[in-house]
């Protein structure tokens, strides 16, 4: 998450309040307008799909503690450690990985909250015992409050939140992800200069320079014994010498003297001694047992010996929970006992420390968690688990039922590593309790944004289905999940080898292979632009000759298909077959499948120049998905296109002011999206005029592109080249940079070669040459803008800047250039002030200066008037005071 301002803190108090627009700008004193403006940021830093979850997001962000989060709550006095804690709080204030090292039992956990809380700072603290291999990043980034994002990695996300300034991580238990937390560690610590980390762990991480803390037994045990007696019991008495003996037998360990306190009400202090000296008899003879093991080992046996036969039964199947439980996950393990009868075992088991209670919610401590797993028999142990599942499976759609209502996202938060824990101890073979409970942690990972594990467990979930077909859906739920994060190779593949399961059942074959085509030709990013056409044409015959008729939804996905498949070109539609699709799919009635074929008729008005058209269609897709759910993979991949596009074509019209307010709606679900959200940004930023806005968010959005690898985005290439534009009017010499990163992302060496930029670098180059005078680039710009262009979303700018560039340069076929812009002018306000601008420069007439400035004015390009009215006489010493405010020299430009 990006720094919030100042500014955007008032705002997000205010959403956390339930606020309205209205409401925020009274109090605030500002327009609702810029209301909406902090939103759409504050949507884009917290990673959140909508107003409503970045709602809940901002009450718990004011109901979170200043400086580090997460830290549990100390419920018993904090008693002795004080030269232990001195020791680690040095150890912090000089090394940045300090891990503190201590048997089970010793007391790390507390004294690492402890010290943490008096050091203050930002950051978190990370409870790693529930936490599965391969899962510590996402462990790190949900303490954090992060958010996956499309084509970086979490490790990424983590280094860009952590890189902003100085912070302590605190990651606790390591001891069974060692290996894994060591390279985290090490790769925080070398990207994030101000961070430091402290660990627990019964073992060293080993990375370089990190510092250890040894935690020994603790000097006040007599002083915590008695402390904790005296809370069972009030009238505890006991001589010094008696403390002493029993916590000699404990050996110092914190967790040992616990156990054994809360059993002093029953025995009292001889009968304690005397029942703990029969239990260590017993482990004496242990091979590889130091002596605190041992004693702990001992404690925690004679703890579970004294329980009754139905407590010790719910303790050993309480084992499962790794991440703790609530009253219904402990009743799922026990289903012959009430709730009541199971709420009564849980406090006996609490009262005697042997579970821990926080809120609603219990577990056991790791130490005594290993130690009950290893009393339940293979018997046991396979019945635990399956109730175990059966309780993962219903809780797991009880949340789906949820997503649609604010504050799911705590209480999902709150059992989501025993939903994974219950899922990863399933086989992957069919199972009808794991198939639901993988479909439904796919559907919940994908509307926690957490796109690549929700990816995974839909794959988890076709390795569980009953038969190919169930599986091939799943994939396709998989494939639906990585189109909404940009990645279509992967969806691909997940199509093609659903298409592959399905050979029991011809239309959702058919369905799969067509909606491979589609991909294809909709999203050909990386490989899939250099997929042979005869490739998509066989698939396409594939899907049409597995179809059963009469299925309305499979027609209407093979007319898309067929519509994209005979456009000529990757992203190109036949209109004639997209209007059919489109009718097609109007029969269906599914708002999905309706946007997906209106947009092949968006691209196939777009390619042939007929952009108002393609507005229309644009606005009306907008209006179909507003009402879908955010959190349906189904669904997403379309709701994000949607807004993607109609920024695109209201820009494509010239309407700035329509692509400005597209962009910063507060419903857009494209979040933080960086390689959408941002390119948008800075093509509406430039063009209306933002620049400083353009070039930090240009620079932020190269940043990204570079440390997430530069993935394949080819369509964000415009959006550097308009940043180009910026500094190529401010003649900051930055401008043939911008261009070749835009070249760059696009994988080419020549604009010509990419279709979704060619038009847009022509135009980029044409306005600095207008703005910079540089006439004698004019006729190779003429040239190419007046060329074609097989995108033609950007074609209108390109050729009215192009005639402006041949007006000033004075070429010879300038007149025949204006008139051939007319119908652009048609089709673009933006061009149509331009074009205005540019005849008023042929002829001198100032009137159509200020019409043009007028035109400007209308669709919100703020620069361009200014520029405008910087040629009239009258207006010219206001305008050039306006356009030095902008970064640019306009003294130079050439008055009408």
């Amino acid at each position: 998450m990006n720094e919030v301002s100042a500014r955007e803190a008032e705002v997000l108090a205010a959403l956390a309040a339930h606020r309205s627009n209205a409401q925020i700008a009274h109090a605030l004193h500002i327009s609702v307008r810029t209301v909406e403006s902090h939103v759409s940021s504050l949507l884009r830093k917290y990673g959140a799909t909508d107003r409503r979850e970045l709602a809940d997001l901002a009450g718990a962000h004011q109901a979170a503690a200043p400086g580090v989060s997460g830290l549990p709550v100390g419920r018993t006095a904090f008693v002795g450690r004080a030269g232990e804690a001195a020791a680690l709080r040095e150890a912090l204030g000089r090394a940045r990985l300090v891990t503190l090292l201590g048997p089970g039992g010793m007391g790390k956990t507390r004294l690492a909250a402890v010290v943490a809380a008096e050091v203050g700072g930002v950051g978190a603290f990370v409870d790693l015992v529930p936490v599965r291999d391969g899962l510590v990043s996402r462990a790190v980034a949900t303490a954090l409050r992060l958010a996956e994002r499309p084509h970086q990695s979490l490790e990424q996300v983590l280094v860009e939140q952590l890189q902003q300034g100085r912070s302590l991580l605190v990651l606790d238990n390591c001891e069974h992800l060692v290996d894994e937390v060591a390279e985290l560690a090490e790769q925080l610590l070398r990207t994030c200069p101000e961070l430091t980390i402290l660990a627990t762990s019964r073992e060293r991480l080993g990375v370089p320079a990190e510092t250890t803390v040894l935690l020994p037994p603790l000097d006040a045990a007599a002083e915590l014994f008695a402390d904790r007696a005296r809370a069972v019991d009030p009238e505890f008495v006991a001589s010094d010498q008696e403390l002493a003996e029993i916590c000699a037998r404990l050996d110092g360990m914190p967790l040992a003297i616990e156990l054994a306190a809360a059993r002093i009400g029953s025995l009292g202090a001889d009968g304690l001694r005397a029942a703990f000296d029969d239990r260590l008899r017993l482990l004496a003879g242990g091979r590889g047992i130091d002596a605190r093991h041992r004693s702990l080992a001992a404690v925690i046996g004679w703890s579970y010996e004294l329980l009754d036969d139905a407590e010790r039964l719910l303790f050993r199947r309480l084992a499962v929970y790794v991440g703790g439980f609530d009253l219904q996950a402990a009743s799922a393990t026990s289903p012959e006992l009430s709730r009541g009868e199971v709420a009564d075992l849980l406090g006996r088991l609490t009262d005697k420390s042997l579970a821990v209670r926080r809120g609603s919610r219990w577990r056991l401590l790791e130490t005594i968690r290993e130690f009950a797993r290893e009393q339940l028999t293979a018997d046991e142990l396979a019945v635990a688990q399956e109730r175990c599942l059966w309780w993962a499976a219903d809780t797991a759609t009880a949340l789906e039922g949820r997503l649609d209502l604010p504050g799911w996202q705590e209480p999902y938060d709150e059992v989501s590593a025993d939903l994974r824990a219950a899922l990863a101890a399933t086989a992957a073979e069919p199972d009808q309790t794991a198939h639901r409970l993988a479909r439904g942690l796919g559907h919940l990972g994908f509307a926690r944004r957490q796109f690549r594990e929700s990816i995974g467990h839909y794959r988890a979930a076709a390795d569980r289905a009953a038969d190919g077909v169930a599986a091939a859906l799943d994939l396709r739920s998989a494939a639906d999940a990585t189109l909404a994060i940009s990645d279509a190779e992967t969806g691909v593949r997940l199509l093609l080898d659903a298409a592959e399961r399905a050979v029991a059942d011809g239309n959702v074959r058919a369905t799969m292979l067509a909606l491979a085509v589609i991909a294809v030709n909709r999203y050909p990013t990386g490989s899939l632009y250099d997929v042979p056409v005869e490739r998509t044409e066989h698939l396409l015959r594939q899907a049409v000759d597995c179809t059963r008729p009469g299925d309305a939804q499979v027609t209407a996905l093979l007319a898309t298909a067929t519509a994209w498949e005979h456009g000529g070109r990757r992203i190109g539609a036949d209109a004639e077959l997209a209007q059919a699709a489109v009718d097609a799919a109007r029969r269906t009635g599914d708002p999905v499948l309706i946007a997906g074929a209106l947009d092949a008729l968006t691209v196939a008005a777009g390619n042939a120049g007929r952009l108002r058209d393609a507005r229309s269609y644009a606005v009306e897709r907008l209006q179909l998905v507003g009402p879908l759910p955010r959190h349906e993979p189904y669904a997403a991949a379309e709701i994000i296109d949607a807004f993607h596009v109609a920024p695109t074509t209201a820009t494509a019209v010239g309407d700035l002011r329509a692509a400005a307010a597209a962009v910063g709606t507060p419903h857009d679900p494209v979040g933080d999206h960086p390689y959408i959200s941002l390119p948008r940004l800075i093509r509406v930023a430039a063009l209306t005029g933002q620049f400083d806005a353009c070039v930090s968010q240009a620079d932020e959005l190269w940043e990204r592109w570079r440390r997430a690898g530069a993935p394949p985005v080819e369509w964000m290439a415009s959006a550097l080249s308009t940043a180009a534009m910026v500094h190529g009017v401010r003649d900051d010499g930055l401008f043939e940079v911008w261009q070749g990163r835009a070249l760059e992302v696009a994988r080419c060496t020549d604009a010509d070669d990419a279709p979704w930029l060619a038009a847009p670098y022509t135009f980029v180059r044409a306005r600095v040459a207008v703005q910079l005078g540089a006439v004698e680039l004019a006729p190779g710009i003429v040239r190419r803008a007046f060329g074609d262009f097989a995108e033609r979303w950007w074609t209108p700018y390109a050729r009215s800047a192009a005639a402006e560039l041949a007006v000033l340069a004075d070429l010879p076929e300038a007149a025949e250039l204006l008139e051939a812009t007319a119908p652009d002018a048609a089709e673009n306000d933006w061009a149509a002030a331009c074009r205005t601008r540019a005849g008023a420069r042929f002829t001198g007439d100032l009137d159509g200066l200020l019409l043009a400035a007028e035109g400007f004015e209308r669709v919100g390009a703020h620069f361009e008037r200014v520029s405008t009215l910087a040629l009239h006489p009258d207006h010219a010493a206001e305008a050039q005071t306006e356009l030095a405010a902008l970064g640019v020299d306009g003294g130079g430009r050439q008055q009408v």
